[in-house]
């Protein structure tokens, strides 16, 4: 499981039992069935009516994807390409296929693949970057979704509240204060549902896709300056230098904040649209 995955749930449980056993007097009052109903079937039914059915679906696969640890291999990539490449200048074609099966990164083999076709260098590049471009667009759709959701929960929270509060006006006349308080409490629960659910889960999982996206469009941008390189005929030793220090450029801006920064001594400016 991812580390910060685990850690944000155990954080979050934690804040949760800190909050019911020592915020209230009867932990049980935070637990309403209806209140869950109406949030999360709220939820699910606005997300069906604005998501295609198989969009929606994914919606448990992506959660999966979140628990899970991705490790990116970015070293191994750029020796990959590196190794292939020296093989390639040798003219030894029979040695790069078969380096080429030993390759795990199917955008990497693509790349490679269409050099040993022959395919010229500006339609490799647009293959390439429609890829690149295909991915992104997918995978921060799948990010938005999660960012609707967390805007209907606290509606739907919301909602619950004012049918709870519609339901207590027909208690007013009758005078029980202890019956309105517990009439009152049940209706404020939903909104404490919703914000939860929003803050606490749909939320977290959305920044979490995007930022993996992030870094898979990195790899995949410094793939594509390796196979350009490939195509161009530099040498594997200044193609390894160059893309360790695409990757270092594009750390800086992501980590840092900071402008473009130049890259290393004999690198050069990467010509990929991010």
């Amino acid at each position: 499981m991812n580390p910060s995955t685990l850690i944000g749930m155990i954080a979050s449980v934690l804040l949760m039992a800190v909050i019911v056993l020592f915020a209230a007097d009867n932990p049980w009052v935070f637990i309403d069935g209806p209140s869950i109903a109406i949030v999360l079937g709220g939820t699910l039914a606005a997300t069906f009516l604005s998501y295609p059915l198989r969009e929606v679906l994914r919606v448990f696969h992506l959660v999966g994807q979140v628990m899970r640890q991705e490790r990116l291999d970015t070293r191994g990539d750029i020796e990959e390409l590196v190794a292939i490449s020296r093989l390639w200048i040798q003219g030894d074609l029979a040695a790069v296929e078969r380096a080429l099966l030993k390759v795990n990164n199917p955008f990497l083999r693509t790349g490679v693949q269409l050099i040993i076709d022959r395919t010229p260098e500006d339609e490799i590049v647009d293959m390439l970057q429609w890829r690149i471009a295909r991915l992104r667009s997918r995978e921060t759709a799948e990010a938005q979704l999660f960012r609707v959701m967390a805007g209907y929960a606290p509606a739907f929270g919301m909602l619950g509240t004012l049918l709870g509060l519609v339901n207590l006006m027909d208690l007013l006349g009758d005078g029980d204060m202890g019956v309105i308080g517990s009439q009152l409490g049940i209706a404020l629960i939903t909104t404490f549902y919703g914000v939860l659910l929003a803050n606490l889960l749909f939320k977290p999982i959305a920044v979490k896709l995007e930022r993996r996206t992030e870094q898979r469009l990195v790899l995949m941008n410094m793939v594509l300056e390796g196979i350009s390189m490939m195509c161009a005929g530099r040498s594997p030793s200044m193609m390894r230098e160059t893309l360790k220090a695409f990757v270092a450029q594009y750390d800086d801006e992501i980590y840092d904040g900071g402008g473009p920064k130049g890259p290393a001594t004999g690198a050069r400016t990467p010509h990929v649209k991010r």
